[in-house]
């Protein structure tokens, strides 16, 4: 059973799935890669920026030490918040709250977007390349019995090798999809981690900003 052998042999459907299952491949790794070093780096600079915010006591000075350890500026949107102009004329609490949460539900939302980057290629690749790989091993079985019948002669050692290497493809798509599901649901919960810190932080300075 020999992959190679079966490239050689295939025609431009199989060159197709395999061309778009080595795609695939290369877009997920791409993309985890990217995002272990942005997650990676998000947890962090936002823990440390959410300690050094509140450990200053002027939301000014507060402000201009987050945004020193925030190095991604992934809480650059909740502190921009705080330099909104106040509206003209006297405003109730009620309302003053009800503005910030709209700001700062904006706010968490351009966070969120940039944190959820590249999961959709995750869970596209996870979700399509078995059935990609499948499609591969359809055609090449096909295509392989059909060779055979022409052949005249069928016996089961000149069935089982085109099928074997046919089989290669749906392996091939397992692979394919595998990395970028668990790529997936891993980067999910560190995405809901972190965004469990900022959704704090965004309660909290609501009710800072809202006093």
């Amino acid at each position: 059973m020999d992959f190679t052998h079966y490239l050689a042999q295939a025609d431009a459907v199989a060159w197709v799935v395999a061309l778009t299952l080595l795609l695939m491949s290369v877009s997920a790794w791409v993309v985890i890669v990217l995002k272990i070093l942005a997650l990676g780096s998000a947890r962090t600079s936002v823990a440390r920026a959410l300690v050094a915010f509140w450990q200053n006591g002027a939301p000014q000075d507060a402000q201009l030490a987050a945004q020193a350890f925030d190095k991604g500026q992934w809480l650059q949107p909740l502190l921009a918040v705080m330099n909104e102009p106040n509206p003209v004329g006297d405003e109730s609490t009620q309302r003053k709250s009800a503005r910030y949460t709209r700001l700062l539900r904006e706010a968490k939302n351009q966070t969120q977007t940039r944190l959820e980057f590249g999961q959709v290629v995750l869970a596209t690749v996870g979700s399509t390349a078995p059935f990609v790989g499948l499609l591969g091993t359809v055609w090449g079985i096909y295509h392989a019995l059909f060779s055979i019948a022409g052949a005249g002669v069928i016996t089961i050692d000149k069935v089982a090798g085109p099928v074997g290497e046919a089989l290669v493809m749906t392996a091939a798509g397992l692979a394919v999809a595998l990395p970028a599901v668990l790529a997936y649901n891993v980067f999910n919960r560190q995405i809901s981690q972190i965004m469990a810190l900022i959704d704090g932080f965004a309660y909290d300075l609501r009710e800072l900003l809202a006093e």
